[in-house]
């Protein structure tokens, strides 16, 4: 059976989409913790991050990076945090946030009331610092 994550990848359920390369694909939450949270994920359902390969793991690690330097530029935060829980959903995620204290990096944090037009607009401004940074290659258009 597959992942919910599966079926955002494969267009079965919509996703706002920031990157998408033959590995993996990074797209928003719809329960942010802060504006323009991002969850980085392998196209291949792995169950959890112990049971990644080595290689697909530094992939995620470094497609992570960039993202948090997009987030950081797009938000101005002082810092972009990556969460590696997994309860949510069993397909590997990584969640990729800007963040300006340790404090709020908890899931109780998640806000579940985000009007779409605000994840879209957060989305955006991921694409768009992901673009000047020169990735806009692997920006897909909004859909």
């Amino acid at each position: 059976m597959s992942t919910v994550f599966s079926k955002i990848i494969a267009g079965e359920i919509p996703g706002r989409f920031v990157w998408a390369d033959d590995r993996a694909v990074v797209f928003a939450t719809i329960a942010p913790i802060s504006d323009g949270h991002m969850l980085v994920v392998p196209r291949e359902e792995v169950d959890q991050y112990t049971d990644a390969p080595d290689d697909l793991l530094a992939h995620l690690a470094l497609l992570a990076k960039t993202v948090g330097r997009a987030q950081q530029a797009a938000f101005g935060s002082p810092r972009a945090a990556v969460l590696v829980a997994g309860f949510e959903v069993d397909h590997l995620h990584l969640h990729v946030l800007p963040a300006w204290d340790e404090s709020s990096l908890r899931f109780d944090n998640a806000r579940h009331d985000v009007p779409g037009d605000q994840l879209d607009a957060a989305a955006e401004k991921v694409r768009d610092a992901l673009r000047e940074a020169g990735h806009g290659a692997n920006v897909p258009a909004e859909r």
